[in-house]
C-alpha cells in the first residue's frame, strides 16, 4: 500500500482504461460459467483476454493521462473477482487443493479487514503495489496452467509442473504483499493515535 498515490487525472467515467477494466468484469461470470461446463478452451481465451486487458488498461491510463478514482477500484476488484471465480471453479473440480483455496481466501479476508480499518480512519483503500502485483501475476499464469494440467499426457504433465510452481510463488508473494499491508496500516494507525 502506498500512501503517496499517483493523482488522479480525470474525472470521467467513459475511458478506455476503464471500459477495458469493466469488461474485465463482464467476463468473470462468464469465465466461471466456462470453467465449471468444463470448456477450458474457451475459459483460457476468457482468462487470456483478462490477463491483456489487466496490462493494456493501467498502461494506457498513465500514457493518455486517464488514471481515475473509478480505475483505481475496478482494476484490483476485477483482479480479485479473477482470482475467486477461478479459486472457486478449480476447487469445485478438484484441480485445487482446499487448503490452497483456504489460504488465499484467507489473505482477502485480512486485506478487507485493512481497507475497513483505513476506512475508519479516514484514509482510502491501498493501492496495488509492485508486490502485490507480482503475486497476482503468478497466480494468473497459476490457474491457466493447472486447469491445463487437467489430462492425461505429456502437456498436462509439463502444465502441471509450471503450474504448481508459479502457483507457489504466487501465494507466496499474495501473503507477502498481505503482511506489508497489515505493517503499513498499523504504522498509519498508530501514527493517528499519537497525533490525536
Amino acid at each position: 500500500m502506498e500512501v503517496q498515490e499517483t493523482r488522479v487525472q480525470t474525472d470521467r467515467v467513459l475511458t478506455i482504461p476503464n471500459i477495458l477494466s469493466m469488461a474485465r468484469l463482464v467476463g468473470v461470470p462468464l469465465f466461471l460459467w466456462l470453467i465449471l461446463q468444463k470448456h477450458d478452451g474457451w475459459a483460457l481465451l476468457v482468462l487470456a483476454f483478462s490477463g491483456v486487458s489487466d496490462y493494456l488498461d493501467g498502461k494506457l491510463a498513465r500514457r493518455w493521462n486517464q488514471i481515475s478514482s473509478l480505475g483505481r477500484l475496478l482494476d484490483p476488484a476485477a483482479d480479485r473477482l479473477y482470482i475467486l471465480s477461478t479459486l472457486f471453479g478449480l476447487t469445485w473440480r478438484e484441480i485445487l487443493p482446499l487448503w490452497l483455496t483456504a489460504a488465499l481466501i484467507a489473505r482477502e479476508a485480512m486485506l478487507l479487514v485493512m481497507v475497513w480499518i483505513l476506512r475508519r480512519h479516514g484514509y482510502p483503500p491501498p493501492q496495488v503495489n509492485f508486490l502485490g502485483k507480482a503475486a497476482t501475476f503468478n497466480l494468473m499464469y497459476a490457474f491457466p496452467l493447472l486447469l491445463l494440467s487437467d489430462g492425461h499426457g505429456w502437456l498436462p504433465s509439463l502444465a502441471a509442473i509450471f503450474g504448481w510452481a508459479f502457483a507457489g510463488w504466487g501465494t507466496t508473494l499474495y501473503w507477502w504483499a498481505g503482511i506489508l499491508y497489515v505493517v503499513q496500516v498499523r504504522r498509519l494507525v498508530k501514527a493517528d493515535a499519537t497525533a490525536d
